[in-house]
């Protein structure tokens, strides 16, 4: 029998062999080479001027400001030319998006409360991991309406730029002025390439990475310099019907997707399982995690839901149910990849941010498991 996979499913099995590397190896007598790969110091230098960092942080600074110049890429193109260009259709997407934040962060609330220290932690539930989300959901494309994927990947593109802005907002060291200064002076540079219409990727990649190091010298996340990139490209297209957004995006994909995440999976998944046992979800920020996202983003994605429909008149497109909103809003709980991100911002304490990991990955497979139940099921719900 021919099995056939498309992109998006590959991209989730990677995910899924890189997480499942991480643990085995921090689990095995080559647990002290994968610390001390990852703790490993590279350093780039232009004269006395230079950037030296772990590879961790390489990997979460640096290739991870690529993954946010793809989001930053996808969500322009969505507002120019996709479903969020037409405010109607963002309606439903919308309201699922803000539900599916709101709720799994006041669940992460009570679940940790009287813990001054773990509350820093509640923007973790709050996040979608894109690629995991859109991965499952390609295995069960036969089964679900085709505007499942359209909502689930409008929906985790807004729960991403709500991310953003909580990064920003929420998770920012001390600013430095002066290298801030300098980071909106290239992106005005990048919007002034745009405005006056160059057409050169160099051009704003050079650009780009110059608003990278002054934003990674800023004290605000640099992975925000990708998303601010990523809007600067422009999204005109030419006679032919290309645009260099669309083409960079497309280029950016495959490496994003197949590469850069899996590796990310790869450095941050990796939880050592000494002393581990299923008690220690019930308690703490493991709790607060897995309840956040597996229980509060199904929630959350459906209350939003219920309220566009109802108070804003949004409708349903095509064949989609509420039982395909209550599946996908079990998929948008696969927070891993933002949710780690996010957790790794928040918190600094190895111990610390070994039970965010226990928490995120408990809840992804939960997630993973409800939701393909849920989109599987062959006869309607009780709720249609």
């Amino acid at each position: 029998m021919k099995l056939n996979l498309s992109a998006d499913a590959i991209s989730g099995l990677m995910l899924i062999a890189a997480t499942a590397l991480a643990l085995i190896l921090n689990n095995s007598a080559a647990a002290p080479l994968y610390d001390s790969l990852l703790g490993m110091q590279g350093t780039i230098s232009i004269g006395s001027y230079g950037l030296s960092k772990s590879l961790l942080l390489w990997i979460n600074e640096g290739l991870m400001a690529i993954f946010f110049l793809l989001v930053g890429l996808e969500l322009k193109r969505e507002m120019v030319y996709g479903s969020l260009a037409n405010p109607k259709n963002i309606i439903l997407p919308g309201m699922a998006a803000i539900g599916g934040m709101a709720i799994p962060a006041l669940i992460y609330w009570a679940a940790v409360a009287g813990d001054v220290s773990a509350m820093a932690g509640w923007a973790i539930p709050t996040a979608t991991d894109i690629a995991f989300a859109i991965g499952v959901l390609a295995f069960l494309s036969k089964r679900v309406p085709t505007e499942l994927k359209v909502f689930l990947l409008t929906l985790a593109i807004l729960d991403d730029l709500g991310a953003v802005i909580i990064i920003a907002a929420f998770y920012t060291d001390d600013l430095s002025t002066l290298s801030l200064t300098l980071g909106l002076a290239g992106c005005a540079a990048l919007f002034l390439l745009n405005r006056f219409n160059v057409r050169s990727v160099p051009a704003y990649m050079f650009i780009g990475i110059i608003v990278w190091v002054c934003v990674l010298k800023s004290g605000v996340h640099a992975t925000l310099a990708g998303v601010a990139v990523g809007f600067a490209i422009p999204a005109c297209k030419d006679q032919e019907g290309h645009s260099i957004l669309e083409d960079l995006e497309h280029s950016l994909h495959a490496p994003v997707s197949l590469m850069i995440l899996p590796l990310f999976a790869l450095a941050n998944a990796g939880i050592s399982l000494t002393g581990f046992s299923f008690a220690s979800l019930a308690e703490g920020i493991s709790f607060g995690v897995l309840t956040g996202l597996a229980i509060g983003k199904p929630i959350g994605v459906l209350a939003g839901s219920l309220c566009a429909i109802y108070l804003f008149r949004a409708a349903l497109p095509g064949t989609l149910k509420l039982r395909h909103i209550w599946g996908a809003g079990h998929l948008a709980g696969i927070g891993f990849t933002m949710s780690l991100f996010i957790g790794s911002l928040a918190f600094e304490a190895p111990e610390t941010n070994a039970d965010v990991r226990i928490g995120v990955l408990a809840a992804s497979t939960l997630s993973v498991i409800l939701g393909w139940v849920v989109l599987s099921w062959k006869k309607p719900a009780t709720i249609t």
